[in-house]
């Protein structure tokens, strides 16, 4: 996967806007991301030493004055302290692109369970049972910035551990292990290419 390149955090650092939002945003529980058009972030949080432990609820409608071809586009950095992050949202058709800068920190991130599109990442990944059962076959990696506005995107930067796990959109909620972990072991997914498997759960003979 591509080699850890902090030129975007830096970049997305001069955002006013961000700067302003930093303040305002708590880094823990539930936020709602909403469309900013005065902005290239409708989500942005950018702390130096901090822990984030976010909820981003992803809206349901779109807002007045919104593309219809638009992405929600969110940012989260920090240099120092885990991040998990749950992408929550109940409208299949709001698309969108999520970046993570993280220096050395661990990343565990939720994805919805109708997530189609790309995921481009350093670090080490491992993959929940309920990721490898419901989001994988619709994933595909790649090192390249191929993406299009009609699908989800994902990018994380980190020379730490990355943990890939499946937020349940019908039952609006995280996965659950014991039941996901039995499904992968009746079932056969598909296995993403160039990939190294990390399994949360594995019976060999």
């Amino acid at each position: 996967m591509l080699t850890a390149d902090h030129s975007t955090i830096n970049s997305a650092s001069t955002s006013s806007y961000g700067k302003e939002q930093n303040s305002l945003l708590r880094l823990t529980g539930s936020h709602k991301v909403t469309y900013s058009p005065n902005s290239d972030w409708d989500c942005y949080v950018d702390v130096a030493q901090r822990s984030i432990d976010m909820d981003l609820v992803l809206p349901h409608y779109r807002a007045r004055y919104q593309p219809v071809d638009h992405r929600m586009n969110m940012f989260v950095g920090t240099e120092a302290g885990p991040v998990k992050l749950k992408v929550c949202r109940n409208f299949s058709r709001c698309h969108f692109y999520l970046e993570v800068q993280a220096s050395m920190s661990d990343v565990t991130l939720w994805l919805p369970s109708d997530f189609k599109g790309r995921i481009q990442y350093s670090g080490k990944a491992k993959f929940s049972s309920g990721f490898v059962n419901r989001v994988m076959p619709n994933v595909y990696f790649t090192d390249e910035d191929n993406d299009t506005s009609g699908e989800d995107c994902v990018l994380i930067v980190t020379n730490g551990i990355i943990m890939f796990r499946m937020w349940d959109v019908q039952t609006c909620s995280p996965e659950n292990p014991p039941k996901e972990t039995l499904k992968r072991l009746f079932s056969c997914s598909k296995r993403a290419p160039e990939t190294t498997m990390d399994w949360d759960f594995l019976l060999e003979d």
